[in-house]
């Protein structure tokens, strides 16, 4: 996509508006001289009581304009009004050329209940928030009352905190199978799984080094979250090794929450679950993505929907305080009828916690090299696919209590987690609303620093330290003296010891 900014507006968020329209659309100087590329232009004036926009978007021979005003207002930045008025101009232009408007209007981040948040934490009622997004933000009347309702929920869970709350985050990054939609660091072939055995060997020196800072620095650990890849890609006995080094480094019964994000289906099994029970762990995921045979097989999972069935009975028979079931809506071969039937089925198993997921598809996905023209702006059967879930599973008792987006979702649509109340997976809010800090152990973890000295739902400082991304680079690294001082010099700037 070619795009022009002639404003101090970022022009990142110009080109995040675009790719709305145009998913999977690439940007730089190679896509300059491409007259079969689309354009856009934008272009900004500040005035004595606002700022004035224009946005005109032409592709294939079509060009639409479009101009928008914002005024200035007490209640928001001036950065946050130019974002408003250039969102405005190109949404309506782009969308009078395309012939499609997106139901999340201009909230383009991966929070979209974080505008809800700050405008609830200023004294603003639900009723207004949900006008104000509707309104301003163009976001359709379903879709602002769902991130106002989960901003309300996310910030009852959340409560007060305080700058000596963290969480722990630990990465096994291998799985039996890669799905093709996947971007996630998960490896598959025999040589790469070979690696397990180092590889816990060097994740256990880091989780020790996390710990033993965690308590150099005071801080009270919160939850723990063991992902990946699929975690129970570990035999029994590495999952016992592995649990039993964690409960040595912290006292797990009294964590709020501790996940194992089993995941596959296909390497779940009772004494890995009763393992799990036995080592404190009170949230797993057993997740099928779907329940149609064919859809799996297309998209490279090596489960079927029986293997589904017979691991949530096991994991149902552990014993494990919270269940989560992840399903995606929009899948390649996936329809509304056979979606529908896959929500009925999972609701009628009566788990605790139900996470709907939009296909996404990334850049470095297999699905890409097998399908370019993968990526939809409309989404297809999508949108309805999320809607009968969200009608559903609200009506089965559950509630929406955190939400997330990703770029490049088929019809721009959302993420959701819903859960019985008292089952809400914390680890996920407090990573998405960078409530306070995560500290991650191995390859292609990343810590997050969050300096939460703050109002809840602010703009807080954060700091990234990446662990490198491959298991046998992983392998060879030592980051931990760099790791610790990076950390003390963090908290101790911002007197939160």
């Amino acid at each position: 996509m070619n795009i022009k900014v002639d404003s101090p507006v970022n022009k990142y968020y110009v080109q995040t508006l675009g790719m709305i329209f145009f998913p999977g659309e690439r940007f730089g100087d190679n896509q300059e001289n491409d007259e079969t590329a689309p354009s856009l232009y934008v272009k900004t004036k500040e005035t004595e009581t606002g700022i004035d926009a224009y946005a005109e978007m032409s592709f294939e021979g079509e060009t639409r304009y479009a101009e928008y005003s914002v005024d200035f207002s007490d209640m928001r930045t001036q950065e946050r009004t130019l974002k408003l008025a250039v969102g405005g101009a190109v949404i309506t232009a782009a969308s009078e050329l395309v012939g499609y408007r997106p139901a999340w209007g201009m909230l383009i981040g991966v929070r979209p209940s974080k505008v809800a948040s700050e405008m609830l934490n200023a004294g603003l009622s639900k009723t207004k928030v949900k006008k104000i997004l509707n309104t301003d933000y163009m976001v359709i009347p379903k879709k602002a009352s769902l991130a106002t309702d989960i901003a309300v929920t996310e910030k009852r869970i959340v409560g007060e905190g305080t700058t000596k709350d963290c969480s722990v985050y630990i990465s096994i990054p291998f799985c039996p199978t890669r799905c093709t939609y996947c971007s996630f660091v998960s490896y598959t072939s025999k040589r790469l799984l070979s690696l397990i055995p180092e590889y816990l060997q060097k994740l256990k020196t880091d989780i020790k080094a996390n710990f033993d800072l965690i308590k150099k620095l005071g801080l009270n650990v919160k939850t723990i979250y063991i992902g990946g890849g699929t975690p129970t890609i570990l035999d029994e006995r590495q999952l016992e090794e592995l649990l039993r080094f964690v409960s040595e480094q912290t006292d797990v019964d009294a964590l709020d929450e501790y996940t194992l994000e089993a995941g596959r289906p296909d390497t779940i099994t009772a004494e890995k679950f009763a393992l799990a029970r036995a080592y404190g762990v009170t949230r797993v995921s057993v997740n099928p993505q779907s329940l149609c045979d064919e859809v799996l097989c297309g998209i490279g999972r090596s489960h079927t929907s029986e293997d589904f069935f017979r691991a949530y009975d096991v994991a149902k028979q552990s014993g494990i305080k919270t269940i989560n079931v992840d399903l995606i809506a929009g899948l390649p071969g996936d329809s509304f009828k056979q979606f529908s039937s896959t929500i009925d089925r999972i609701i009628a198993l009566e788990p605790e916690n139900i996470t709907v997921h939009t296909f996404c598809v990334k850049k470095s996905a297999e699905i890409l090299r097998q399908n370019s023209q993968i990526y939809s702006v409309r989404g297809g059967d999508a949108g309805k696919c999320v809607d009968y879930s969200q009608i559903k599973i609200q009506q089965a008792g559950l509630i929406p209590y955190y939400m997330y987006r990703q770029k490049n979702t088929v019809g721009n649509y959302e993420n959701v987690g819903f859960s019985l109340p008292g089952h809400e997976g914390l680890y996920n809010i407090y990573m998405m609303e960078e409530i306070h800090s995560i500290f991650a152990a191995g390859a292609g973890a990343v810590t997050k620093l969050v300096d939460n000295t703050g109002e809840y739902g602010r703009e807080g400082n954060i700091e990234r330290l990446f662990r490198h991304k491959y298991p046998y680079e992983y392998l060879g690294e030592d980051k931990n003296s760099i790791f610790e001082k990076a950390v003390t010099e963090f908290y101790q700037k911002r007197n939160m010891l």
